[in-house]
């Protein structure tokens, strides 16, 4: 048992505890060589039994180890104590968006997109070298005060390689941001990421998701078969321009969306020039009368 004083590898203290997810514990420590604060997910002990869950969390240390993005959580160092793999994180000061949509209920769309930028630039960065993220969505992506949007939890990730996924037993991903194809047991691709990209971007701007009623298996269905929402069904200030960057992100068939992340990016920053994307509409009443 890890607490709080330990020595990992003669070069961590451990000086706090984050918290718990689905797969480890994370720790505050001091590393003494570098002499900064880090983060260090150790893999929990009941997990250790399943090796799949030994091959994903090395997964994402092999996936993020040469990771060099300012959007990207860094991974400094990795090994094992007690037989429990543990990777050494960099530290982050701040909340999840998840965690910040809890409490805000949802963003200014222009903050949406100042987040998408962002994230997206995250995104062509690890597709562009050769992985696949399976898992974005607000939980995983971290908010710091100072506005710098960092992807993380790589636990899921794979290389941009159909064969490496057709041998994968399940789905595997959180159904509300899952692609209809996923939904269907086909393999992760690029198109994928773009497709949770845009259903993260609509949860920003309305502060709710596309499909969230019933149980997975009905949210799946809805991911396969019903049309994806306006966003302007809930958030009517929301420019035409902005509702086609989303709505084409979600498209069903993962040919009529983005063929890149890149090119949503562009997307998102060309509606961001563009200052009538961000002035407030008014109603009849509130034009006439002046007042809503």
């Amino acid at each position: 048992m890890i607490k709080i004083g330990d020595r990992i590898d003669n070069r961590y203290r451990i000086t706090g505890r984050i918290g718990t997810g689905g797969m480890a514990e994370v720790f505050e420590a001091t590393d003494f060589v570098a002499k900064k604060i880090v983060a260090i997910k150790i893999m929990r002990e009941e997990l250790l039994d399943n090796h799949e869950n030994v091959e994903r969390f090395e997964r994402e240390a092999a996936a993020c180890a040469a990771m060099k993005h300012p959007n990207i959580i860094r991974v400094y160092d990795q090994g094992v104590i007690d037989d429990r793999p543990y990777l050494v994180n960099e530290y982050i000061k701040g909340q999840t968006l998840y965690e910040k949509l809890e409490f805000l209920t949802q963003l200014t769309v222009y903050e949406s997109c100042e987040v998408m930028i962002q994230l997206l630039d995250a995104i062509d960065y690890i597709h562009k070298h050769g992985i696949i993220h399976r898992d974005i969505k607000p939980q995983n992506i971290f908010y710091l005060p100072n506005g710098t949007v960092k992807l993380a939890d790589f636990g899921i990730a794979v290389l941009a390689n159909p064969e490496e996924t057709k041998t994968e037993k399940g789905i595997v991903g959180s159904v509300f941001y899952l692609a209809p194809e996923i939904c269907q047991g086909k393999p992760a691709s690029v198109q994928s990421d773009i497709y949770s990209a845009g259903v993260t971007f609509f949860e920003l701007i309305t502060g709710r998701l596309p499909f969230e009623e019933g149980h997975a298996v009905d949210i799946a269905i809805s991911q396969i078969k019903k049309p994806f929402p306006s966003v302007s069904k809930y958030t009517p200030m929301v420019s035409k321009e902005i509702d086609r960057i989303i709505q084409k992100a979600c498209r069903k068939n993962p040919k009529d969306r983005y063929q890149s992340a890149a090119a949503m990016l562009e997307a998102v920053k060309k509606a961001m020039a563009n200052q009538d994307n961000f002035k407030e509409k008014k109603g009849i009443f509130k034009r006439i009368f002046g007042f809503k």
